[in-house]
């Protein structure tokens, strides 16, 4: 460094301001030091300059699984949400750290934050981690979760408003003269929970004769939720419409359905949550409520830095839109 400083007629601390991308070096002079650094064969070594400065310039994506072990980092929406966040990390300069947390879960988080492997925590889900994101939140700030609000909840969220979005997937069912609408999926979970809140609430204020609610408890794998349809309808259980948690157990109902030999959306609509790609592409094409993971992740990157530079970093509720395409059968009827 001391060669160049010479060759540069600088400085060797505005040598390695300049190697460091700092503003407070003249493009002009910092452009000339990394020409000569180029030339010299010199590689900053990032290793030992995030150790001298406590940082590693490295994200860590953890997607804890306790209640779906079975469920796969290539499931379409991790996929897509995990593009959109690399995306949104690397534009700022940093590496990602990808982890998949399945049972037994343990000190998971605390773990993984006394190891300094990274600057900042991404959760994607809440699972059944709740308390463990509340105990971790007290007293370690650039932790950001995509998921649902609760009440007197402590850790930062981001997510989409799933009860609004789900009420307006089931009133535009109910509208389309759907009379019996089974909830598809596991209340169980917070962003799922909130989605059945939406079911009801939708099924409360119509002023529609409605037959009994119905929930099946569906798991989000294919398999499973095919498997739950499939139970379902030989159990004779009389429904017209169905309101499916995310898309993709939504899709796998639509092949049960056809396989049963029945008609979607003629005898049984159906309505998805997410929009994931496939949703457009599906057979019919699929009604769904969209969350836009592309303004998601942003928001989330945006707040676990903000949290980083010791910002607020406040939670934020998306909005939710409905995407009517074929399952519904809006075309038929509405």
């Amino acid at each position: 460094m001391s060669d160049i400083a010479a060759l540069a007629g600088v400085s060797a601390s505005t040598v390695s301001r300049a190697l460091a991308g700092s503003s407070l070096v003249a493009k002009k002079k910092r452009d000339e030091i990394m020409r000569l650094a180029r030339e010299a064969g010199y590689v900053v070594n990032t290793t030992a300059r995030n150790l001298r400065l406590q940082r590693t310039e490295t994200i860590s994506v953890v997607i804890p699984l306790a209640h779906e072990v079975s469920q796969p980092l290539t499931d379409p929406f991790f996929v897509e949400m995990l593009g959109y966040l690399a995306d949104a990390i690397t534009q700022r300069g940093y590496g990602v750290l990808l982890q998949k947390i399945v049972p037994p879960m343990g000190d998971w988080l605390p773990n993984l934050v006394a190891s300094g492997r990274s600057d900042g925590v991404i959760v994607i889900g809440q699972s059944t981690e709740h308390q463990v994101l509340e105990a971790v939140s007290a007293y370690y700030r650039p932790l950001v979760v995509w998921g649902a609000p609760s009440v007197a909840q402590s850790y930062c969220t981001v997510g989409t408003d799933n009860t609004v979005g789900a009420q307006r997937a089931v009133e535009h069912l109910i509208r389309l003269g759907r009379k019996r609408i089974v909830f598809f999926g596991d209340p169980s979970l917070p962003e799922i929970g909130l989605r059945y809140e939406g079911y009801l609430a939708a099924l409360e204020n119509t002023s529609r004769p409605l037959e009994a609610r119905h929930i099946v408890p569906a798991h989000l794998t294919p398999d499973n939720a095919y498997a739950a349809m499939t139970e379902l309808l030989q159990q004779n259980v009389a429904f017209d419409a169905v309101f499916a948690a995310s898309d993709l157990i939504a899709i796998s109902a639509i092949q049960a359905i056809t396989a049963a030999g029945k008609s979607v959306p003629k005898d049984i609509a159906v309505v998805g949550f997410d929009d994931i790609a496939l949703a457009a592409h599906s057979n019919p094409s699929l009604t769904t409520v969209r969350q836009d993971l592309d303004v998601g992740a942003r928001t989330i990157v945006d707040r676990l830095f903000d949290r980083l530079s010791g910002g607020e970093g406040p939670s934020a509720t998306l909005s939710a839109e409905l995407i009517i395409r074929e399952s519904c059968g809006a075309k038929l009827s509405y």
